[in-house]
């Protein structure tokens, strides 16, 4: 669990830097956002991005049929629940401003990433 370890640290960096960046950002700038909102969208997206790490590094202890298992469950659950928070952000929420489409899309793609990164360390050194 090392490398779950070495994830977290670094998702929680990522994190950090989002909040400070936007802080910033609404400090400095007349953007039209909350604080609260970038807090709240970072940390759904942080919990979702935890739990899709854990299944993939999960998945690869495991048997290579396994480990294509996992690594689509985890992929399709992201997916999944982060098509839950945009219909809940937008349309329960009503958040549809355009700076919260632009926030909701720029954390989106940060955490993405991240998710890529880290499914594409792991497989740098072994296959599926």
């Amino acid at each position: 669990m090392k490398g779950l370890l070495n994830y977290i640290i670094l998702l929680c960096l990522l994190v950090l830097l989002i909040i400070t960046a936007g802080s910033l950002l609404i400090k400095y700038t007349p953007v039209h956002l909350a604080l609260n909102e970038i807090i709240i969208l970072s940390f759904v997206f942080t919990v979702i991005s935890l739990l899709v790490v854990f299944i993939f590094l999960r998945g690869q202890k495991r048997d290579p049929d396994s480990q294509t298992i996992h690594t689509m469950v985890s992929v399709i659950l992201k997916f999944i629940l982060e098509l839950v928070i945009a219909m809940v952000w937008f349309f329960i929420a009503k958040k549809t401003a355009l700076t919260s489409v632009i926030l909701f899309f720029i954390l989106y793609l940060a955490f993405t990433l991240f998710i890529i990164f880290v499914i594409l360390n792991t497989l740098k050194n072994k296959s599926l």
